[in-house]
């Protein structure tokens, strides 16, 4: 997955329930966030730097995410989903 202004790529990610996955992600520009609230999840995209998020999802539904770092101008477009499936 990657991040860069104003955007993640992708923006939406599907995952089965109780499938553990671990999610890469790095940046294209600069130094990003990445938090999902529901998940307990708020990490630091450098750039130069992977970073590694292990999820086991454990209940179905979407969830949000969003950067948490002010980026410029489109900031609070920078956002998506992770759908977790039965």
């Amino acid at each position: 997955m990657t991040a860069e202004r104003f955007k993640f790529t992708p923006s939406v990610i599907e995952l089965k329930l109780g499938e553990p996955v671990i999610l890469e992600l790095t940046t294209l520009d600069r130094t990003h966030g990445f938090q999902l609230s529901d998940l307990n999840i708020d990490e630091t995209v450098e750039p130069g730097k992977v970073t590694h998020i292990r999820i086991v999802p454990a209940k179905a539904g979407t969830f949000l995410f969003h950067c948490t770092v002010f980026c410029g101008s489109g900031h609070e477009d920078m956002a998506g989903e992770i759908v977790v499936k039965p």
